[in-house]
């Protein structure tokens, strides 16, 4: 089987008074899929396929993150989170800022394979 990338969402999250990276990674991750309904993920489950949902935050401090944490803020799927450094602490400020990329794939029997005369 291979995964193919089907949605990517980006978020803004900031802890404002704290200075909490993984607050601000939740809160990013929830700005990013707030504003998505996916019915096609659905079918995905029926036809007994997996959805890998695939989280990249950036952070001053990537190894503050509480990645499990992170990783509940995502209701479906298979979730990995790769905590980089990025985001902003905020100077004179208790404030961070961190951003996410999450990309959601489909992987499931059949899906890409190719058809006898060789089309995807």
């Amino acid at each position: 089987m291979s995964a193919k990338p089907c949605v990517l969402e980006f978020g803004m999250g900031v802890d404002v008074h704290g200075g909490d990276a993984t607050k601000a990674a939740c809160r990013a991750v929830s700005d990013a899929i707030r504003h998505s309904s996916l019915p096609l993920f659905q079918e995905v489950r029926e036809r007994g396929g997996r959805m890998l949902v695939d989280v990249t935050v950036g952070v001053p401090d990537p190894a503050s993150v509480n990645l499990d944490l992170v990783r509940r803020e995502l209701p479906h799927g298979e979730v990995t989170v790769h905590p980089v450094t990025g985001g902003l602490r905020v100077p004179g400020a208790d404030t961070l800022i961190a951003c996410v990329a999450i990309t959601v794939s489909v992987d499931y029997p059949g899906l890409y394979a190719k058809d006898p005369d060789g089309m995807q």
